[in-house]
């Protein structure tokens, strides 16, 4: 029995290092962002980095705010990442609905082969795009983004959405139409609500997508349509790299998808179809 007690407790501790590290390698990069936004360049240049014991500064960020355009920059990104996540989870859930319920003719096919599209990268499609726009003279730089951005995370929702759709009893639909409901209010009434958890999860990273995204903005974005991560890509130089800033341009990038994600599993667990019909 002791030698069993041994084993278990070797074991259970075996498993909270192997966690603990993984938390360590998680979390460092951005522990090492986040102190090096806090340094001067005299610090960050030093031969032997300071990652703990130093005088932090707030120049970095105060540049920012006041040179850096920080404001132009968010307020683009925040255009975008929001417009694209709305109309990405808009279409993506009509899609999704009709491939879980519509019977036709390579409706399995079509669902499995969504993903498909989304395995394409960005960098791929960069060259295309830059040709369209140049092609069709379209000067609306962020509608173009949202575009495309659409465009890019609609397979990836409607395969995520249709199986959150295909977990739901359709009997729940039945039932609903037998009391004279119609099909959009069936939709609107019945679905939407269980599908909390479903349209949060595809927002999460579909918004993150969208946040992030650095190869399209870069070339279909002007000097005042830049968005965060293009932004911060300007603190890279011909003279050097401008290392506080640019990690205190990536402090602020992370915290809005942080807050967007914390928000939004809430309502994950909230939105979760705890059961089935009863019969």
């Amino acid at each position: 029995m002791a030698d069993y007690s041994e084993r278990r407790f070797a074991r259970i501790l075996g498993h909270y290092l192997a966690l603990i590290a993984l938390a360590v390698l998680a979390l460092a990069p951005i522990w090492i962002m986040v102190a090096t936004s806090f340094k001067n360049d005299v610090i960050v240049q030093s031969k032997e980095p300071l990652w703990f014991f130093f005088v932090p500064t707030l120049d970095n960020y105060a540049y920012i705010m006041t040179r850096g355009k920080f404001d132009t920059y968010l307020w683009n990104s925040v255009i975008v990442g929001t417009a694209s996540t709305f109309l990405t989870l808009a279409l993506g859930g009509f899609c999704a609905y009709a491939l879980a319920r519509a019977e036709f003719r390579g409706r399995r096919f079509i669902a499995n082969s969504t993903l498909l599209i989304r395995m394409v990268p960005p960098a791929v499609l960069a060259v295309p795009a830059f040709a369209l726009v140049v092609v069709f003279n379209i000067d609306n730089d962020l509608a173009v983004l949202i575009f495309f951005y659409t465009a890019l995370n609609l397979p990836f929702a409607i395969w995520l959405l249709f199986g959150f759709y295909k977990q739901i009893p359709v009997e729940l639909e039945e039932a609903a139409i037998i009391d004279g409901a119609t099909p959009l209010q069936v939709f609107f009434r019945i679905m939407l609500p269980l599908m909390k958890s479903g349209y949060a999860v595809a927002g999460i990273f579909t918004f993150r997508i969208a946040w992030n995204e650095f190869i399209l903005a870069l070339l279909l974005t002007g000097r005042n349509t830049r968005t965060l991560p293009v932004g911060a890509a300007g603190f890279i130089t011909d003279t050097g790299v401008e290392w506080g800033r640019i990690m205190a341009m990536g402090t602020l990038i992370v915290i809005p998808p942080l807050l967007f994600t914390f928000f939004a599993a809430r309502q994950i667990i909230a939105g979760m179809v705890a059961g089935a019909v009863k019969g």
